[in-house]
């Protein structure tokens, strides 16, 4: 089974990530900064936070699911904000989204809050609201059943740097992880954590009996060239059982996004 967590950077490349992904077409995909704009048909919007103004693929969902066609597509929003379209204000949804191969039996399925509550009226002050979600599913190659949870960690502006709200985050992952997973599961935790290597999410997630797969692998960093910033690390992925991994990846190229593709094959 072939895994891939991906932050999609609001499909700011979507000319390079679309085909990557219609070529990649892991088993699952785990997708964060994931728009869906369901009242427009534009191809592009623009998002606003002060100075901090970035193109937005207006659909990233549906152009996401164009391109895997054969998944089964689970959007999860954490808020619904503003777009914009030149001086026209049009909502649009902001979340995570996981898309399951359908030659897998998705035989459970979990969502839940890792930091706020959903906000239904703008995107919030920052830190701002972040979800999970986690799917269960049975591989009848393998004869087994694999959980999969992933979440998009919240963004402190002050930076990342260990906190009282992620530390109570790492926590409710594992919550939401532990409402799915059964005993016997081979389970992953990834996402965009936000967080530097050597951060306290990490030792709770170790603690709870989880190997993180970039450290073990000492990549240099998780993030492209785009990313222009001295820190280079935000995207994790862990299991529970080390030596169900056959092969690990963080992806350089193509350059898809400012965040690599982690690649788990199982």
């Amino acid at each position: 089974m072939e895994i891939m967590c991906l932050n999609g950077w609001g499909g700011k490349l979507h000319e390079v990530l679309l085909p990557y992904l219609n070529t990649a077409t892991p088993d699952v995909l785990c997708l964060q900064e994931v728009v869906h704009s369901p009242t427009s048909d534009k191809d592009w919007l623009t998002y606003r936070d002060g100075d901090h103004v970035l193109p937005q693929r207006a659909n990233l969902f549906r152009d996401v699911c164009r391109v895997l066609p054969d998944h089964h597509a689970i959007f999860c929003p954490h808020a619904q904000g503003t777009l914009w379209d030149g001086e026209m204000e049009l909502p649009s949804q902001f979340g995570i989204a996981t898309f399951v191969h359908k030659s897998l039996t998705i035989i459970g399925q979990t969502q839940g809050f890792v930091h706020k509550d959903y906000s239904p009226n703008g995107y919030g002050s920052h830190p701002r609201s972040r979800n999970a979600h986690g799917v269960r599913v049975y591989d009848d190659n393998a004869c087994r059943a694999v959980s999969i949870t992933h979440m998009h960690g919240l963004r402190d502006l002050r930076g990342k740097m260990d906190t009282p709200d992620r530390a109570r985050q790492a926590q409710k992952f594992l919550d939401v992880n532990q409402q799915l997973s059964q005993s016997n599961d081979i389970s992953v935790l990834c996402g965009d954590f936000n967080l530097e290597p050597e951060s306290e999410t990490l030792t709770i997630l170790a603690t709870a009996g989880f190997t993180e797969l970039v450290k073990a692998h000492a990549f240099p960093t998780t993030r492209t060239s785009f990313y222009k910033k001295s820190d280079k690390f935000a995207d994790y992925m862990l299991i529970n059982s080390f030596t169900a991994v056959k092969k690990f990846e963080v992806i350089n190229k193509p350059e898809v996004s400012d965040h690599c593709p982690l690649f788990l094959h199982i």
